[in-house]
């Protein structure tokens, strides 16, 4: 009777104790719910693995996250590792944990703790998203902004993919896994502390290892480590550099020489051609002058030709010296780039790198031989190879053209009127007036091939002789007439009559015969002044001479 009484006072405290210890089971597990615990690997069935947390049931994780595709996971019964408890159970009764997850876990914790303390840390590259990057980081997904990738732009990521290499962190948000990481920054401060260390030993004359990073117009900037450097494009070669682009690539390692430096603005000159001997050196010796050289044309401008005798020294063929009968054309019509010719040395000047070449003077002179080919006064055909405002260029042989000028073209008609009647291609015949060597000339004539026939009507011609003369024109000043076969003349109004009311050109006819006294002969103009009040006063003397 006691025993039954005393079990039945002490059962409700026996029930009430297991109910708190049930209710604080049930509390202290719905804290462990996302959270890592550690567990037993109890078995390892087809692609699971069965883990033991001390919870009512065992967690059955996925094979697949305890390694990558195609490696076989280093995991075995009896192991201890660390799990992610997701859910306390799911609709199967089952526990819900994760390895990967804790991993990520441990893995926020450490790069929380890099990101607290500015710490690098190691990830890899592996793809790209819109305006980056994703990096794949010990525990965690990175975005890498496309800004953020160098310290300068880049068009090919490709050599920086797949490899580990530090980041810094710059941002990171683990409500929404967010972690933000730079490549830049890691540079800049490698890049900070390399440039310290070079300008600190830089000194004039030192040579250095770079890289093409920039080509401008006026040369090259050479990352020397940390530190940019100008090649000028002067000093890239002894030979002729027209842009940086053609000896140099972005990206290309190249050695190079400090050839001045600026501590104040750290501003660094280098050169590359200073590392190799100066081609300049004795060139006087290496080409006398007089003496022809074959050279390849690198360069044309509107005054010349630049050939290259060798690489690294160049000369000038000026334009005047490279034909001795094309003138006034460009050089691009006489040379072409690349093209190999034969050039005289006419002048050195070492101190200003110069040297002046004569392409014209490795061939015969055409002119020195012209006079005696075509002497003063012969007569020849030729094809008009030109027409101009002034005059006809007429081909004398395959170099040299002779001038007409359209004065010389007819005797009797003028000479804006002459040159009408001539076509480009036309052979005439041209009687050589003058040829002057020294200024490259020729002088030609057509109308030279007849008489003038003003000189051959003046033969018969004095002044104050009294000729028969026919009106062939008239206008308000006077009359013109024809005195002789080619030969005109013109009386004045005022010399038309001796009485006033007679000198009126209108009282003449074209056609009409008058007899008119010669009173100048002007054989520049070559015109004739006549007068008929001259003739009637001199008549009107002699018949007062004679008949009183």
């Amino acid at each position: 009777m006691s025993q039954s009484n005393l079990t039945t006072t002490k059962s409700p405290d026996l029930m009430e104790s297991f109910s708190d210890l049930l209710e604080e089971s049930f509390v202290s597990s719905k804290q462990l719910a996302k959270t890592v615990i550690t567990g037993t690997v109890i078995a390892i069935e087809s692609d699971v693995v069965i883990v033991d947390v001390g919870l009512k049931s065992e967690g059955r994780i996925p094979l697949r996250e305890f390694g990558a595709a195609g490696e076989t996971p280093n995991i075995a019964p009896g192991d201890q590792i660390d799990v992610y408890l997701e859910r306390m159970e799911n609709r199967d009764g089952q526990i819900i944990l994760s390895y990967e997850k804790a991993r990520r876990e441990a893995g926020w914790k450490d790069l929380e703790e890099s990101f607290q303390a500015n710490e690098r840390v190691n990830g890899i590259i592996f793809g790209t998203v819109k305006g980056g990057f994703t990096v794949e980081l010990n525990g965690g997904v990175a975005f890498l902004p496309g800004s953020q990738v160098d310290v300068r732009p880049i068009k090919d990521v490709k050599p920086l993919m797949n490899i580990e290499q530090p980041f810094q962190i710059v941002k990171m948000d683990r409500k929404r896994g967010n972690i933000v990481v730079s490549r830049r920054a890691v540079l800049e401060e490698s890049r900070a502390e390399a440039r310290s260390e070079l300008i600190s030993n830089l000194q004039e004359g030192q040579i250095l290892e770079g890289i093409v990073k920039n080509l401008t117009d006026y040369g090259a900037f050479i990352d020397l480590g940390g530190v940019d450097g100008l090649l000028h494009v002067t000093d890239i070669s002894w030979r002729r550099v027209n842009h940086p682009s053609d000896a140099l690539k972005i990206g290309q390692k190249v050695k190079v020489q400090v050839i001045r430096f600026n501590s104040d603005t750290q501003r660094i000159s280098l050169g590359m051609k200073q590392l190799e001997e100066d081609p300049w050196g004795g060139v006087a010796l290496k080409y006398p002058l007089g003496t022809n050289f074959e050279g390849k044309v690198t360069n044309i401008t509107d005054y010349g030709a630049f050939v290259e005798l060798e690489e690294g020294i160049e000369g000038l063929a000026h334009v005047s010296e490279m034909s001795w009968t094309k003138k006034g054309v460009h050089p691009n019509q006489l040379v072409s780039v690349g093209q190999t010719v034969n050039v005289k040395v006419l002048s050195i000047d070492a101190d200003k790198r110069r040297i002046a070449l004569g392409i014209k003077q490795c061939v015969d002179n055409p002119w020195e031989k012209l006079q005696e080919q075509f002497p003063i006064g012969n007569e020849l055909e030729g094809e008009i190879k030109n027409i101009t405002e002034f005059g006809l260029f007429v081909g004398m042989n395959d170099q040299i053209d002779g001038m007409v000028h359209m004065s010389d073209l007819s005797w009797s008609v003028p000479g804006e009127e002459a040159i009408k009647e001539y076509k480009k291609g036309q052979t005439i015949k041209v009687k050589v007036i003058d040829i002057d060597s020294e200024k490259e000339r020729v002088v030609l004539g057509v109308k030279q091939l007849e008489k003038d026939p003003f000189e051959a009507g003046l033969s018969d011609l004095k002044r104050g002789s009294v000729v028969t003369c026919e009106v062939v024109s008239i206008d308000d000043e006077g009359i013109e007439v024809r005195i002789g076969e080619g030969l005109t003349g013109y009386i004045r109004k005022a010399d038309l009559s001796k009485e006033r009311d007679d000198r009126r050109p209108d009282r003449y006819a074209v056609g009409e015969k008058v007899d008119a006294k010669v009173m100048s002969i002007d054989r520049k103009t070559r015109r004739v002044s006549l007068s008929i009040k001259a003739r009637e006063v001199e008549e009107e003397k002699q018949v007062m001479a004679e008949y009183g």
